[in-house]
C-alpha cells in the first residue's frame, strides 16, 4: 500500500478542488514579499551596528535579497515544474526529431527555457538527442539555451532589474543559441562526435505520456520546488554573501573602472573571468545586481553572467565524454563570440 504524503493528502482530499491550494499558496506568497523590506530593516535596527556603514548596508543587502530571491525562485521553480510536467525528455527530444534545421534551432532554443535541464545534464541530454536522430547543431542551441536562458534567470532578472532587461537578455541569448547551434551544423562536425556516440544504434522518439491530473502536477511543481530549490540554495547564500560584500565595502565606482564602458577591453575580460567559474543562475544574479551598484557596466556583466552560466569550464569538462575537443574548441568559440556581441550591445545600447 502506497503511504501519501502530508501535501498529498491534502491535494487528493475529496471535496478539496486542488485548485484551491494554487490561490492560498500565492496569497501566502505575496504577503511575505510584501513584508520583506520593514523586516529587513527592523531586524538590522535590532543588531548592534550602523546604519549607512559599510557592515550596516551589507547586512541590510543579505537580510534583503536572500528571502527576495529565495521567494521569486520558489515561485518561478514551483510554476516551471507544472509546465514541465508537459515537457518530459522524451517529449523535447519527440519535438526535435525530423525537423528542419533552423526551424528546429530556434524550435530547441526556445524549449531550452522552459526545461529544467542544466550542465550536470548534458552528457545524457546529449546522447538522447543523438540517439533519436536530432542534428548536431539544433541539440547545441538546445545545450546553450537551457542552462543560460533559463526560467531561473529571466525571473530573477526581472524582480532585480525590470522587464526590460529580462526581455533583452532572453532575446539577446536565444540569438546566441540559435546561431551557435545554427554555425556549428552548417560545419558538419558530426566526425567529431566520440566514436561510441556515434556508433550509438537511433531510437525511436517517444512522445511521452499523458493524462496527468492537476493534482499531480501540482505535487510536480511542489517536487521541482524541493529538488531544484534544494541543490541551488548554497549558491544563492554563496553569491548573495559576495554581493553584500561588494555592496559594503567596495567603494562606488571602483568596478567601473575595469568594468565599465569606456574600458573596450572589459567585456572579453569578463568572459575569460568568467569561464573558469561554476554556478548557476540563482547564485550569480545577486553579484551581478553588487556588480551594477557599484559602477559597472550592465553588458560587461550580463557578458560575464552567461559566460559562467552558459560557458564554464566545469561544462566543457563534462562533455568531454562524448565530444572530441575539436568540436569542444568550436563549440566555445562560437559561443563565446556571441557572449561578446551580447555584451557589447548592452554596453551601446543602454
Amino acid at each position: 500500500m502506497t503511504t501519501l504524503s502530508p501535501m498529498q493528502r491534502i491535494l487528493h482530499r475529496p471535496g478539496r478542488p486542488a485548485g484551491l491550494f494554487l490561490p492560498i499558496a500565492a496569497a501566502l506568497w505575496l504577503a511575505l514579499y510584501l513584508a520583506l523590506g520593514p523586516v529587513s530593516e527592523a531586524l538590522v535596527r535590532m543588531l548592534p551596528v550602523r546604519r549607512g556603514s559599510p557592515l550596516g548596508d551589507a547586512l541590510q543587502f543579505f537580510l534583503y535579497d536572500t528571502p527576495k530571491v529565495l521567494l521569486l525562485l520558489t515561485a518561478v521553480v514551483f510554476v516551471m515544474g507544472i509546465i514541465n510536467s508537459y515537457f518530459t525528455p522524451e517529449r523535447t527530444r519527440a519535438m526535435l526529431a525530423g525537423r528542419s534545421e533552423g526551424v528546429a534551432n530556434v524550435m530547441a532554443a526556445s524549449l531550452g527555457i522552459v526545461t529544467p535541464f542544466c550542465s550536470c545534464s548534458a552528457v545524457p541530454l546529449f546522447i538522447g538527442f543523438v540517439q533519436a536522430g536530432v542534428p548536431l547543431g539544433v541539440t547545441f542551441s538546445f545545450l546553450i539555451s537551457a542552462p543560460m536562458v533559463n526560467e531561473v534567470a529571466l525571473v530573477l532578472l526581472f524582480g532585480l532589474f525590470g522587464w526590460k532587461v529580462a526581455l533583452l537578455y532572453m532575446g539577446l541569448g536565444l540569438t546566441v543559441a540559435i546561431l551557435a547551434g545554427w554555425v556549428i551544423g552548417r560545419l558538419k562536425m558530426e566526425a567529431y562526435l566520440e566514436d561510441w556516440v556515434r556508433e550509438m544504434p537511433r531510437l525511436q522518439a517517444a512522445a511521452g505520456a499523458g493524462g496527468i491530473t492537476p493534482a499531480e502536477r501540482i505535487e510536480a511543481g511542489l517536487a521541482s520546488v524541493r529538488e531544484i530549490v534544494g541543490k541551488v540554495w548554497p549558491y544563492i547564500l554563496a553569491g548573495i554573501a559576495v554581493g553584500s560584500a561588494i555592496h559594503g565595502w567596495v567603494p562606488q565606482g571602483f568596478m567601473a573602472s575595469f568594468m565599465g564602458k569606456d574600458a573596450w577591453w572589459s567585456v572579453p575580460l569578463a568572459v575569460l573571468i568568467g569561464v573558469p567559474m561554476y554556478t548557476n543562475a540563482a547564485g550569480i544574479i545577486p553579484i551581478v545586481q553588487a556588480l551594477l551598484a557599484k559602477g559597472a557596466a550592465l553588458g560587461t556583466v550580463l557578458a560575464f553572467m552567461m559566460s559562467v552560466i552558459g560557458l564554464s569550464l566545469p561544462e566543457m569538462v563534462i562533455l568531454r565524454k562524448v565530444l572530441k575537443l575539436r568540436l569542444i574548441a568550436t563549440f566555445a568559440g562560437v559561443v563565446a563570440v556571441g557572449i561578446l556581441i551580447v555584451g557589447f550591445v548592452f554596453n551601446a545600447v543602454l
